[in-house]
């Protein structure tokens, strides 16, 4: 199991970037405009850069929902490998068998 401070630190990400998104799209799109004019631009990236670290979106980091692990995570079930194992083991996953030999 995960530190329960790096479980919520990583959930706060989540809210400030879901809260910030509509802002940061805007100015990013500002940004990428080659037609405005250079100074607009260049008050759209300082803007950016005021914003939140913790607002971009490549900082959240993913997490098992079980566990909290950061490693070995498959984005597709949102469970680490050793959660994925031990559920399919106790049968809690429909259609997943352990293989042995």
């Amino acid at each position: 199991m995960a530190k329960k401070g790096k479980i919520e630190n990583n959930q706060k990400r989540r809210r400030m970037v879901e809260a910030h998104s509509e802002k940061r799209e805007a100015l990013r799109a500002i940004v990428k405009d080659q037609e405005l004019p250079m100074e607009d631009r260049f008050a759209a990236t300082l803007k950016l850069a005021e914003m939140p670290r913790n607002s971009a979106p490549n900082r959240v980091k993913n997490r098992c929902e079980v566990t909290g692990r950061p490693k070995a995570y498959y984005r597709k079930l949102k469970m680490s490998r050793i959660a994925l194992r031990e559920l399919g083991s106790d049968g809690k996953i429909p259609g997943l068998v352990k293989s042995s030999w």
